[in-house]
């Protein structure tokens, strides 16, 4: 499809769901009426970063100068009144995420978890860095192998890639303790890397009708390496999913200083990605082909 088909596509299914799902519209729960509606701001942001259009100046300018047409009130806003509107629906961006993920992902029963770094600031600046003071912490990436200042993105997906949960956490939280608050259901297993490796967590799931299945934490002295590359050959899916949020939706930059704010940068993220698996999905097409989605 082309853009304007893509971005009419996206506005038509937030429009949709919001009427759906929100009792109260955020414009009217004070004195002041915005220009645009919600749907509206949701969709700018969406579709920006779809396109890597992840800075709030750089993504107010791209639409009011090339889709004007489209969104005519943006003319008359302010950027600041367009980011805080943007960043007060952070609340009904959840919403949305939740209800197509639970869409996308109703017969499912094994999940993918993994974590990626975000990086609240290079690590020769961490000691004064002053952002997410008391909330980022150092912590270890085993993909760069280095240590790094900030944070954790948690994610617990579908073997199609499909992101049903997601949290963030201090850099020097583990991967195991992360795989409760992604809240796999009772009957689920779930697939991890080698980080996941811990007979303790996995009894703990246990008792939650949970099953973690994971590679053995040290490579060599693997009791069962041809099992292992079973396991890495399956979670594949969720290492493509990972490329496009820090390749496509950059993931990997905060942007803020505050952990209010970078959780709403990494809601819009996680949307977007949602939002265009759903589109791929439901035009019968390869739910990560995001480069065959919109063709011009």
């Amino acid at each position: 499809m082309t853009l304007n088909d893509f971005l009419l596509h996206v506005f038509v299914l937030v429009d949709d769901l919001y009427r759906q799902l929100v009792r109260t519209p955020l414009r009217s729960r004070g004195p002041r009426h915005t220009a645009m509606t919600d749907p509206e701001v949701i969709t700018i942001e969406l579709v920006g970063e779809f396109l890597g259009l992840d800075h709030d100046k750089g993504l107010f300018a791209h639409f009011r100068r090339y889709h004007a047409a489209e969104f005519p009130a943006l003319a008359g806003v302010h950027r600041t009144t367009f980011a805080r509107q943007a960043a007060n629906l952070f609340a009904v961006k959840k919403q949305l995420h939740a209800h197509l993920a639970e869409r996308l992902a109703v017969w499912d029963r094994v999940f993918i978890v993994d974590s990626l770094p975000v990086p609240a600031c290079a690590f020769g600046r961490a000691k004064s860095c002053r952002r997410f003071a008391g909330d980022a912490a150092f912590g270890y990436d085993h993909t760069r192998r280095n240590t790094m200042y900030g944070f954790r993105f948690h994610a617990r997906a579908t073997p199609t890639g499909i992101l049903v949960a997601f949290d963030l956490a201090p850099a020097n939280v583990s991967d195991q303790a992360m795989v409760d608050p992604l809240g796999p259901p009772p009957g689920s297993a779930v697939v991890g890397d080698r980080n996941y490796w811990s007979p303790k967590a996995g009894a703990r799931l246990a008792e939650q009708g949970v099953k973690l299945v994971a590679p053995f934490r040290s490579k060599s002295k693997d009791p069962g390496p041809r099992r292992s590359r079973r396991i890495s050959r399956f979670r594949w899916i969720i290492e493509t999913a990972f490329g496009q949020l820090a390749g496509r939706f950059h993931i990997e930059r905060t942007w803020a200083r505050d952990v209010w704010h970078l959780s709403h940068r990494v809601i819009r993220k996680v949307l977007g990605h949602t939002i265009a698996v759903w589109l791929n999905v439901t035009a019968g097409r390869p739910p990560l082909d995001f480069d065959g989605l919109v063709t011009d």
